[in-house]
């Protein structure tokens, strides 16, 4: 049985094609509704995608790196640790060979009390250079009780070169003590501003 020719647009239409209606393409073909590929994404909605802030994980900016006053009251820290741990060294020689030679013209049951103090002295100093090192080191790692320990101890620098410019009659020791109160200020400034609180209050992971 025929059903004519196909290309006949006079003709009866193919099976399972409805008459007066264009014929549909195939299902699965390309070419009609949407174009090929997956329609494009949407963003999401509600406040627009930004990007995140660089730091440490949830979002918080926070500092990554030491900021560069920190640093030089660090170097500045460093600094001061030898010039004290010196200076204490030399401090317990002096006081010793000052109390030899005491002992040697029979005077050094006078003198032990104040070689006694000398050697408190310079063990002080070499303490105080030891807590310089320290303080020094845990600016990488530490937290506020380091900043904290940081304050006081550049205040009691900076008293301690007041004193010595003031008392060292324009000697050696008031230049001493005006480098002490420039040092123990630049220390102390690194300390209290938001730079500082921010590095030294940041999560550690």
């Amino acid at each position: 049985m025929s059903f004519g020719d196909p290309n006949n647009p006079y003709g009866p239409p193919p099976q399972g094609q409805q008459p007066g209606y264009p014929p549909q393409p195939p299902q699965g073909q390309p070419g009609y509704g949407y174009p090929q590929g997956a329609p494009p994404q949407q963003p999401g909605y509600g406040y627009p995608q930004q990007p995140a802030y660089p730091g440490y994980p949830g979002g918080n900016h926070m500092p990554v790196e030491m900021p560069g006053l920190m640093k030089t009251a660090r170097v500045l820290l460093f600094i001061l640790s030898g010039f004290q741990i010196l200076f204490g060294i030399f401090t317990g020689i002096a006081v010793g060979a000052a109390q030899d030679l005491s002992n040697g013209v029979g005077s050094g049951d006078a003198t032990d009390g104040l070689a006694g103090l000398g050697f408190a002295f310079a063990a002080f100093l070499v303490g105080v250079g030891a807590l310089s090192i320290f303080l020094g080191v845990k600016f990488k790692n530490g937290g506020s009780g380091i900043r904290v320990t940081t304050i006081v101890y550049a205040s009691l620098m900076i008293l301690g070169g007041l004193v010595n410019t003031v008392q060292g009659g324009g000697g050696s020791v008031t230049f001493g003590g005006l480098i002490s109160l420039a040092m123990a200020g630049i220390i102390l400034a690194s300390m209290v501003n938001g730079a500082a609180t921010a590095w030294f209050n940041r999560p550690r992971y």
